[in-house]
């Protein structure tokens, strides 16, 4: 079961990406009201960033990714936990039986579905007022360093967009009828990574990857020539956690 990109040759890569808030995510347990021993499951689960955070607050996870190498690197993060267990599948066909779940989590992934359709699949396998909720890491473009990449980057990308992984899901949301009133939140992370981290992630962003074209080489080497230029070890990269959470009517 497979998706229309295929993140095989980055799945090592993610292992270095920063995790999600913690202040963001008890509150959206907080809102959903989930206790320990509830069952989740985690769409798109990649390497196991947020299921790490989910199992590791009590709750029973399923981890659906489609990735293989995603889902090895994910199961062999998880290997010695009890309460997570791994399925293929994708946001619109996770596999998983109707009414099994108390909440859905899609962190980082949402944006890769075809999302009404990820949204009816979440309907089918949420318990009734079972929870939904998307999820991305923002960095935050204000940053001095962060600015100056994305002067870098459209510089020579023109038009360069981060796509629907940026946008208010709230419209979205609602539009599929299913759902409650969506309640967004956000809480910021800094995530410390070494130049060369730094570099490799860059390296694997598929999105700027798509965008740029033959012009990908020559953003990487501009990203490399001001990151050394800056003669330092390791830089801290602000982020934003940004959810948004809703209830099945």
């Amino acid at each position: 079961m497979k998706t229309e990109w295929d993140y095989s040759t980055l799945a090592d890569a993610y292992l270095k990406r920063p995790d999600y808030a913690n202040a963001a995510i008890d509150s959206m347990l907080s809102i959903a009201g989930a206790e320990q021993g509830d069952t989740f499951c985690d769409v798109g689960a990649g390497v196991a960033h947020l299921t790490l955070m989910l199992a590791a607050r009590g709750l029973d996870v399923v981890a659906v990714e489609p990735n293989d190498a995603m889902r090895a690197n994910g199961i062999k993060r998880t290997a010695d936990l009890t309460n997570v267990r791994w399925h293929e599948g994708t946001g619109e066909a996770t596999g998983q039986t109707d009414q099994a779940f108390d909440m859905v989590t899609f962190g980082s992934s949402f944006n890769v579905c075809d999302r009404q359709q990820a949204l009816k699949e979440t309907a089918r396998i949420l318990k009734p007022r079972g929870w939904f909720a998307c999820m991305w890491n923002h960095r935050y473009l204000e940053d001095p360093i962060q600015a100056r990449i994305e002067a870098i980057i459209k510089d020579r990308v023109q038009g360069y967009g981060y796509g629907t992984r940026r946008e208010d899901q709230t419209a979205v949301i609602d539009a599929s009828a299913l759902f409650g009133p969506v309640v967004h939140l956000d809480a910021r992370v800094t995530h410390e990574q070494t130049i060369e981290e730094c570099l490799e992630a860059w390296r694997s962003h598929a999105t700027l990857e798509r965008q740029a074209g033959a012009k990908f080489h020559e953003v990487i080497s501009a990203i490399d020539d001001y990151l050394r230029s800056l003669d330092t070890a390791s830089i801290q990269i602000p982020y934003s956690t940004n959810i948004w959470v809703a209830q099945l009517r």
